[in-house]
């Protein structure tokens, strides 16, 4: 990376603070960076981003999510510089990416790798999607009329568990805090190379969460479907299934790179954001 990296930079217009954060940015672009390239947020392909060293995405997690599978292909790391209410993966503010950005525009940041996921949908009708990235989950749910589903699990190529139920949640390590963990799933740091596998509300008392290694692939067969049973990628994408149809999921071959910063590693973030085993408060102050 040069002396004067060149920044595409990333905003989400949509919200109400980010012209002040953009504002306050400004004399740390100018002191650390070369050109500056303004980019809007969309999912349409990046044709200037051959010219850029670096992303400065700003925004909330789900525009972090969302840009992060759009650069996918560019290969450019990402400074995430959160303006959303919880920045969990947007690890800077204003104060702190000024503290540190000689090191964010420097020649060796401090980076975090971020698995993908692949998901193949091989429909009953003979048509494929292929190649639809998840940064943080693909999830198959019920939908309306919200009767349960059948989904059978092929597991590395050695079968597996046929389970009933709402769906199925098969998350990254970085997508492991968020809708995986909430239904009961582990969470895992985002440098474990895994794939993490968690039911909906099984009709079983058997079935739990699974990990299967990054380099293996999980394959749902849908055997059985409502009329809005739907895979939803990160929240943010939607393809319907039906009966028949087949999802392959595995490791994605390329990588998110987020530069991150260096006053909150991994842990620390969960315990300060995520409040990660806060106790009950006790009337005597007491833990």
């Amino acid at each position: 990376m040069p002396d004067a990296p060149t920044i595409l930079l990333i905003a989400d217009h949509g919200r109400d603070d980010v012209t002040a954060v953009l504002g306050e940015l400004e004399p740390v672009f100018k002191e650390h960076a070369g050109e500056v390239i303004p980019c809007d947020i969309t999912q349409e392909p990046l044709d200037t981003a051959s010219k850029a060293d670096l992303a400065v995405v700003v925004g909330g997690d789900g525009t972090m999510i969302q840009q992060a599978r759009r650069l996918l292909g560019t290969g450019l790391p990402i400074v995430p510089v959160n303006c959303g209410r919880l920045g969990f993966l947007a690890s800077f503010d204003v104060a702190s990416l000024s503290r540190e950005a000689a090191d964010v525009f420097g020649s060796s940041p401090l980076r975090r790798k971020h698995m993908v996921l692949n998901v193949d949908l091989h429909r009953a009708s003979g048509e494929d999607v292929l190649g639809l990235p998840a940064m943080n989950d693909c999830v198959i749910t019920a939908g309306p009329p919200f009767r349960m589903i059948r989904l059978s699990l092929d597991i590395e190529r050695q079968g597996g568990p046929t389970m009933s139920g709402d769906g199925i949640i098969v998350s990254t390590p970085t997508g492991s805090t968020a809708y995986n963990v909430s239904a009961g799933g582990p969470i895992v740091a985002p440098g474990v190379d895994a794939l993490i596998v968690t039911p909906l509300a099984a009709h079983s008392l058997g079935f739990r969460s699974f990990v299967v290694p990054g380099d293996g692939e999980l394959v749902v067969h849908v055997e059985q479907a409502n009329p809005g049973t739907t895979i939803v990628l990160d929240g943010q994408e939607q393809l319907d299934v039906e009966p028949g149809d087949r999802v392959r999921l595995t490791r994605h071959e390329k990588s998110v790179d987020m530069i991150t910063c260096s006053t909150e590693p991994y842990w620390r973030i969960l315990i300060d954001k995520m409040r990660w085993a806060v106790p009950p408060t006790y009337r005597d102050g007491a833990l």
